[in-house]
């Protein structure tokens, strides 16, 4: 027996060193992507062009890098403040940690070369080389076309400066650690020709998160089925809203939806009618930011429809919102 219990106590010292040596390896070798890719992009009014319909319309860039107007539906951008960062993603949110968006103008990236903005879009690895959380998707963005990279970065290049210094992102324990391991290498593609609807369609829905928001997670896991919805986003004042099903599910998705149907959910917020929707406590709210994908081509939106419609159905009835309880 006695012996039992030094085998054991040995075994303890042994795992705990064991997982010392791998804490530390997590903490101080990952993440492990490389170095910045050397790179100057062109600042080329077609490139700035491109950037700026993506980084507004796609992905959305500019959602997340300013202020918004949360007494809105939808929560738009304020004029004004587009990339100065600020919007915090912290635990009252469901989140492992206090993550803030940077300031991506000019008065914060002004030190950072091409090649680390490239770095961080599509590995999540900073300047400096701390991990990314992942709501920034850039394991999305490690999957695109180098040249809409690019184009991202020549536009935000162009972004009026705003002096405007953000709080630096923190994990909570064992997220601290974790987040080492979630950086990739990037895994470039090339666009899809449009003829190819379907790829094309995937191409942009990859790049504009719509899997992302629209599958199950819990905890960081993906625990429902591809598009099916349920994804959970809490509200500061305790209301939910819980992602769509956009699977051609006929019943709970939108496989009974035509494609004018589809693409005019979306434009009904692009046009000149319309009138940002004051939100009171207890009102449908949502963060789809609607106001900001109304801006994509009818053409990019038709073929992230047709794409959709290829993938598998999944019966799934959500309930959209759930208001704070008193």
């Amino acid at each position: 027996m006695k012996r039992i219990i030094i085998f054991l106590k040995y075994l303890l010292v042994f795992v705990l060193i064991g997982l010392a040596i791998l804490l530390f390896y997590i903490k101080t070798m990952l993440p492990s992507v490389g170095e910045p890719p050397e790179l100057k992009v062109s600042m080329a009014s077609e490139n700035i062009v491109r950037g700026q319909y993506l980084a507004n319309h796609v992905t959305v860039c500019i959602d997340c890098h300013s202020t918004r107007d949360w007494s809105k539906f939808a929560g738009p951008p304020i004029i004004g403040t587009e990339g100065k960062g600020g919007e915090v993603f912290d635990q009252s949110l469901g989140f492992p940690g206090k993550y803030v968006a940077n300031n991506i103008t000019p008065y914060h990236l002004k030190d950072w070369t091409d090649g680390e903005i490239f770095r961080a879009i599509t590995t999540g690895v900073s300047k400096d080389g701390r991990a990314l959380f992942p709501i920034m998707p850039y394991h999305n963005f490690g999957l695109l076309d180098k040249k809409d990279i690019e184009s991202i970065i020549a536009y935000i290049r162009t972004l009026s400066s705003i002096e405007n210094t953000t709080e630096v992102s923190h994990s909570d324990f064992p997220m601290n650690f974790l987040i080492n391991t979630m950086p990739q290498k990037a895994n470039l593609s090339t666009i899809p020709s449009k003829s190819d609807v379907v790829a094309y369609g995937n191409y942009i829905a990859t790049a504009a998160g719509c899997k992302n928001c629209h599958t199950k997670e819990e905890k960081g896991r993906v625990v429902g089925e591809a598009y099916a919805g349920g994804f959970v986003f809490k509200f500061p004042d305790g209301s939910i809203v819980n992602s769509a099903n956009i699977t051609p599910d006929k019943k709970t998705g939108i496989g009974s939806w035509g494609k004018e149907q589809f693409i005019s959910r979306f434009k009904m917020f692009a046009d000149s009618a319309y009138v940002p929707i004051a939100v009171k406590q207890g009102d449908f709210q949502t963060t789809m930011p609607w106001t900001m994908y109304a801006g994509m081509t009818e053409e990019d939106l038709a073929a992230i429809y047709t794409y959709l419609q290829t993938i598998k159905p999944v019966e799934n009835s959500i309930t959209k919102f759930q208001p704070a309880k008193d």
